[in-house]
């Protein structure tokens, strides 16, 4: 896969389906892990801070003859920034945009404020269409605590049915996915058969990037940074030079990004470049610089990038 490639068109065979999948919910509910699970690829930023998934990024599962594309929201939480409210605003507008939606909740935090609010959108906002319940992490409680938890889920919202998962280890996303597939709308596929997601390559390698530093860097930053691959450099030789900007809000970011020595960025930097490489199958040479931008956060051109609209965070 290079960066310059473009979805082209796939039809399938006959009897096709093909549709689209919101999955929702809270931060750090397991979304990301989900659907890096049935893709079977890494697609989607998975770190234990919340609130990393930004873009509506969308994974490619064939499961026989329908072609499901998942669609990873960011987590429905409380917005209070510009870019919150943006973020709040992709999640439910992917949930309406989709054909079915999936909510995902945490088994052992259960039926929170964060879920009832969700609850309350699911009823306002989505109409008409199939809601699934997804609990995950149901290694961590009890098999009565799980069935306890999900007769009052079911008893506050409708559900068409309901799947105990571990989107960590595997268990009952096989069910959860063959019941999605034969949820989907007959139709042709709408992506190649070998596309497993419709961000370009760009994107996909500034998401490495910013998981890297997310991981790295802990506590020490808040969400002021983002990355962006400022260019893409194809070489005769098969590799790819990839040149990335992290933008930081205040100059004292910017010496936490860099490290002692400019040791914090090296590793990120070669992190990132491993899991790239292993992604794409080839050698790449990336390129990282730091540089303050403080209005990042009020600049529409950034939202774009990140599939957000900017009018969302008004």
């Amino acid at each position: 896969m290079t960066e310059g490639e473009h979805m082209t068109a796939a039809t399938g065979g006959p009897g096709t389906r093909a549709g689209f999948v919101a999955l929702i919910g809270e931060p750090n509910a397991g979304k990301s892990t989900l659907l890096n699970r049935m893709v079977g690829a890494k697609v989607s930023i998975v770190t234990h801070k919340v609130q990393t998934t930004r873009a509506r990024i969308r994974g490619v599962v064939i499961e026989g003859q329908s072609q499901i594309v998942f669609v990873d929201t960011p987590g429905l939480f409380r917005p209070r920034r510009r870019l919150d409210r943006a973020m709040v605003a992709a999640a439910w507008g992917g949930a309406a945009d989709a054909d079915v939606v999936v909510l995902l909740i945490e088994a052992h935090r259960g039926l929170t404020e964060g879920v009832e609010k969700i609850l309350e959108g699911l009823a306002d906002r989505v109409h008409g269409l199939p809601v699934a319940l997804a609990i995950n992490k149901i290694d961590r409680v009890k098999a009565e605590n799980l069935l306890e938890l999900a007769e009052r889920m079911n008893a506050a919202f409708p559900f068409e049915r309901t799947f105990m998962i571990s989107a960590e280890r595997g268990h009952g996303c096989d069910d959860l996915r063959v019941w999605l597939a034969g949820r989907m709308p007959e139709g042709p596929w709408l992506y190649p058969e070998d596309q497993i997601a419709d961000l370009p390559m760009r994107m996909i390698a500034a998401e490495m990037t910013r998981e890297k530093l997310t991981l790295r860097l802990h506590q020490e930053l808040p969400y002021e940074l983002t990355v962006e691959t400022e260019a893409w450099e194809e070489r005769p030789d098969g590799s790819a030079r990839i040149d990335q900007i992290i933008y930081v809000a205040r100059d004292g970011h910017k010496g936490i990004v860099l490290g002692k020595g400019g040791e914090t960025l090296k590793a990120v930097g070669q992190a990132a470049r491993a899991e790239l490489e292993a992604f794409m199958g080839r050698r790449a040479h990336l390129f990282l610089t730091v540089k303050v931008r403080p209005n990042w956060l009020d600049e529409a051109e950034r939202y774009s990038e990140m599939g957000l609209d900017f009018r969302d965070g008004a």
